[in-house]
């Protein structure tokens, strides 16, 4: 039965690797949309708070003064590239603008005692536009409170005084350090390798897996097979086998790409990770042979094939960081394969966090490829 079973997996799986289709997604695909959901993805992260400074336009007049010098010096302390506005500029996603008083300049007007607004405006979205604000009043307040000390010592505010004010040793400071493990919300390729390793295992299994199974039906092969010595069983093990192989190749290119293009860093436990992509692999090859019991055609297994993938996809957080969405959707997620997976590679991965905390969600996985196996091999049909 092994011998058959065997003999079966590798014929399908070399048809599998022969196909156009299968090529392009397997091999492709992945490294498009790493980059692509990567490069998304991205903006959703610290906010500045580490990677490259974000952009700011700062539009001040050229003689506004030092104090506007001083706040520029405080937004790049804030992780700010700040680059002066000039007209023409095409408006940027961050513009912060000085007002420009009429015949004095912004600092003499300020040292004068009048009130002087500062106006932000961020066209960006997503759970950064807030922590922007906050670091563009931080800036701002910052420069307020040096002229505050200014004041207070009696001389006259000017650069000098600005510098001596920052060199002076500080009274209180602040110590921080992490209270726990991280819960940093899973950005950039921390979030896009896993998603889509674990979409696409999903989607070349439950498409071509089960439409290859389809194929044969519809064109008597399945009849033919059925003639030979070989049992049902083994029939059933080396479709389901050749799936599962499919599956490995579709994991083993994304840790290839994942790693030696985009760098990514899997953590420590990077064997409880392989062994979650084992038990996701295992449980779509179960899902393919499934899927092409309850369908007819070959359109049909199609259409079903990329309505699940995507759905389960979206819902199950491999587009997008699952801790962005509403609590109902997170809960929801962890009801779905999907779901499983990416959790278990997040709390692997971006929390850090021990193999023992992936055991539930790798016991689920299994437990789903058994319950889905036993019915898909109740419900083989040959014709």
């Amino acid at each position: 039965m092994l011998r058959s079973a065997w003999f079966i997996a590798r014929r399908d799986l070399a048809y599998l690797l022969r196909q156009r289709e299968t090529i392009l997604w397997t091999f492709a695909m992945p490294f498009l949309f790493f980059y692509f959901i990567g490069t998304v993805t991205a903006g959703l992260g610290s906010g500045g708070a580490a990677g490259e400074p974000d952009p700011l336009f700062l539009d001040a007049a050229a003689d506004g003064g030092f104090l506007v010098g001083e706040l520029e010096r405080r937004l790049e302390e804030q992780h700010f590239a700040v680059e002066r506005a000039s007209q023409g500029d095409a408006p940027p996603e961050r513009w912060l603008m000085v007002p420009t008083p009429i015949e004095r300049n912004f600092t003499e007007v300020v040292l004068a005692g009048e009130k002087q607004t500062v106006t932000f405006r961020n066209d960006g979205e997503g759970p950064t536009a807030s922590f922007d604000e906050l670091r563009i009043a931080r800036a701002v307040y910052g420069v307020v409170a040096d002229l505050a000390v200014a004041r207070q010592s009696g001389r006259e505010p000017a650069p000098e005084l600005f510098k001596q004010i920052r060199e002076m040793p500080r009274a209180l400071t602040l110590d921080v350090t992490p209270a726990g493990e991280r819960q940093q919300v899973p950005v950039g390729y921390e979030q896009a390798i896993p998603g889509m390793m674990v979409m696409f295992t999903m989607l070349i299994i439950l498409l071509t897996g089960s439409m290859l199974l389809v194929m044969e039906r519809e064109e008597g092969l399945l009849r033919r097979l059925a003639s030979t010595p070989i049992s049902p069983g083994a029939v059933v093990l080396g479709k389901w086998t050749a799936r599962m192989a499919m599956g490995l190749v579709q994991i083993g290119v994304g840790f290839v790409i994942g790693t030696l293009v985009f760098g990514m860093n899997w953590g420590s436990a990077l064997y409880m990770i392989f062994a979650v992509m084992l038990g996701w692999a295992a449980l779509n090859a179960s899902l393919g042979i499934l899927l092409a019991n309850l369908v007819s055609t070959q359109t049909q297994a199609t259409g079903v094939g990329l309505l699940v993938s995507m759905v389960l996809a979206a819902l199950g957080g491999c587009w997008w960081p699952i801790e962005i969405t509403p609590g109902w959707v997170q809960d929801l997620s962890l009801l779905l394969p999907t779901g499983w997976a990416m959790d278990a590679m997040h709390q692997l991965i971006s929390f850090g966090r021990g193999a023992e905390a992936a055991v539930p969600h790798l016991a689920a996985m299994l437990a789903a490829a058994l319950f889905f196996g036993w019915l898909g091999a109740r419900g083989f049909r040959y014709t």
